[in-house]
């Protein structure tokens, strides 16, 4: 898979143009490509602080962001890497809490390319290489690593021995990758993504999960079986609750009462306690029950049910932001507002079903505007049912709504979700 990015730095600029023209051969699946690079650069991938690697099809960056927040609030210095970027490159690559700059991530880009420029790899194996060299080189208290796509073969699967693996919400997604067929996997749906998700699994490393239907938990359990991780479990190793006021998590060290993530949507609990879980789980750095209630409330993860501040773009309207593409988002996404009526811009790519979020918002959606993606390919209009228009980008399609007190949910694409940032000039820190 490749991502496309831009920056104003032309030497930033030089290297992305470089990492643009990057292709996976076709059929490459393995960690081959990933090693061999890192080998050149000194393997750096074996000499970071305790690794938090986290996978899921939804909910592993906002995972991501309530670990960061909470290691943070404990004091802790922290490497991020996470994907995809909406705005500027600069965002897959977070050091020590700040996110790297454009002179350093020009250097940092040519010295990879140039080392595993015979060798073919991809946009991703490249970004990750970086980040491991730059993490590896800047000391740190922990590092937070998110799976791009999968698990199994995704090129953050190099790491040895995490403090902790995580498993967020499973749904359907990525299917011409996840679910190729490939003999000895499993054929139910839900269980290969579960298997493709668990192969992050290693020995020794606690193997931290939600609940699941019981033929991706049965999936699940296997690898961490065949791997020797201790597994943790929502529901038979730790469990949680939310009220209106607090969140509630329990496992074998005890109970804790804590806030509500401040992130938007009720599904943002969950998240918030697989990072506690995680946290608890492991014995590498301790987080106290006081950072990880500030975490909860400091946690910020953009384009995530995202409610827009009044800027250039949104002006005074109410405009929801989310980046949400599948069944699993659009489930989240109704939830959310549910007895509510609003207006729907969305961009989605081609690869992507238009029902994912159409069927599940239903009868909320007062009218649909289909706007491209830039830099992709994406449905029309005809693709999300007859009373759907058509606007030549989000500018137009916020323009042309009615002057009434709905409000507005631009979705379907992170791709979008990045220019719309751009637009009302919410630029991810």
């Amino acid at each position: 898979m490749r991502d496309f990015a831009t920056s104003a730095d032309p030497a930033v600029q030089a290297q992305l143009d470089r990492l643009a023209a990057l292709s996976v051969p076709q059929g490459r699946l393995g960690l081959d490509t990933i090693r061999a690079l890192l080998g050149r650069l000194g393997d750096p991938h074996l000499r970071l602080p305790p690794v938090f690697h986290v996978a899921g099809t939804n909910g592993k960056g906002s995972v991501c962001a309530f670990l960061r927040a909470m290691l943070e609030a404990e004091g802790r210095r922290v490497h991020v890497t996470t994907s995809p970027h909406l705005v500027r490159y600069n965002e897959r690559i977070r050091v020590a809490g700040e996110l790297i700059d454009d002179a350093r991530l020009a250097a940092l880009l040519a010295v990879v390319l140039d080392a595993g420029e015979d060798l073919s790899p991809s946009f991703f194996e490249v970004t990750i290489a970086a980040a491991f060299a730059e993490f590896a080189r800047v000391p740190a208290d922990a590092c937070v690593v998110e799976v791009g796509l999968g698990g199994r073969f995704d090129a953050t699967n190099v790491l040895p021995a995490p403090a902790a693996c995580g498993i967020a919400a499973l749904g359907i997604d990525h299917e011409r990758f996840l679910l190729a067929p490939e003999e000895g996997t499993p054929e139910v749906p839900l269980a290969r993504i579960a298997f493709e998700k668990a192969g992050i699994a290693k020995t020794g490393s606690p193997l931290v999960t939600l609940s699941y239907p019981a033929e991706a938990e049965l999936e699940i359990e296997r690898a961490a079986m065949t791997h020797g991780a201790p597994l943790a479990m929502r529901g038979r190793h730790w469990s949680m609750s939310a009220t209106a006021t607090a969140l509630h998590y329990a496992d074998r060290h005890g109970e804790l009462a804590l806030p509500l993530p401040a992130l938007p949507g009720a599904h943002q609990a969950e998240n918030a306690a697989l990072a506690i879980a995680m946290l608890r789980h492991q014995d590498r750095i301790s987080v106290s029950r006081d950072a990880m209630a500030q975490g909860l409330r400091s946690a910020k993860w953009p384009a995530r049910l995202q409610r827009l501040a009044p800027g250039p773009l949104t002006g005074d309207r109410i405009v929801w932001l989310d980046g949400g593409h599948n069944p699993s988002a659009g489930e989240v996404l109704a939830r959310h507002f549910a007895g509510e009526r609003l207006h729907l811009v969305i961009g989605m790519l081609e690869a992507k079903d238009p029902a994912a979020l159409i069927s599940p918002l239903g009868e909320a959606i007062a009218s649909v505007t289909v706007v491209p993606v830039p830099g992709h390919d994406w449905h029309a209009a005809s693709a999300f049912g007859p009373g759907a228009r058509s606007a030549s980008d989000v500018v137009e399609a916020l323009a042309s709504l009615p002057a009434d007190s709905l409000p507005v949910l631009v979705s379907g694409s992170l791709y979008l979700a990045g220019e719309v940032l751009r637009l009302n000039r919410e630029l991810p820190d």
